[in-house]
């Protein structure tokens, strides 16, 4: 399983021929691909056009949906900490996710530059 983050949707969703959006393609192919929730309402937030809209639909109803329970919030808390820390001001959504994909365990999707510097402080927790 690994956790596709919004940057990596969006490149799939909007049919983009980018790494990104083949990667995406290829877990979708092999089903491990997952999202959580944060991911679903930046997703919904930028949907465009009846297309993008009835796809999203669609993916909700196969995708697995790692849960951002009460531990993805105390590994979230703390990873901002540690960002901070480091001198980093990133998105909070971006923690979040990043948070979860530590928290589950599993490799995170993206291709996003705020994610290229927070995902080795979230493996360190």
């Amino acid at each position: 399983m690994t956790l596709v983050d919004t940057s990596s949707w969006i490149e799939y969703l909007r049919q983009k021929d980018s790494p990104a959006s083949h990667r995406v393609q290829d877990l979708l192919l092999e089903a491990e691909a997952s999202w959580c929730d944060m991911t679903l309402v930046e997703l919904w937030h930028g949907a465009r056009g009846p297309r993008e809209k009835r796809e999203l639909a669609e993916l909700e109803k196969e995708i697995t949906l790692l849960p951002v329970n009460e531990d993805v919030w105390n590994v979230s808390r703390k990873l901002a900490r540690r960002c901070r820390d480091a001198g980093l001001t990133v998105p909070s959504a971006d923690i979040v996710i990043a948070a979860c994909a530590a928290q589950h365990q599993v490799p995170l999707e993206h291709c996003d530059s705020h994610l290229e510097r927070i995902v080795p402080i979230a493996a360190k927790l």
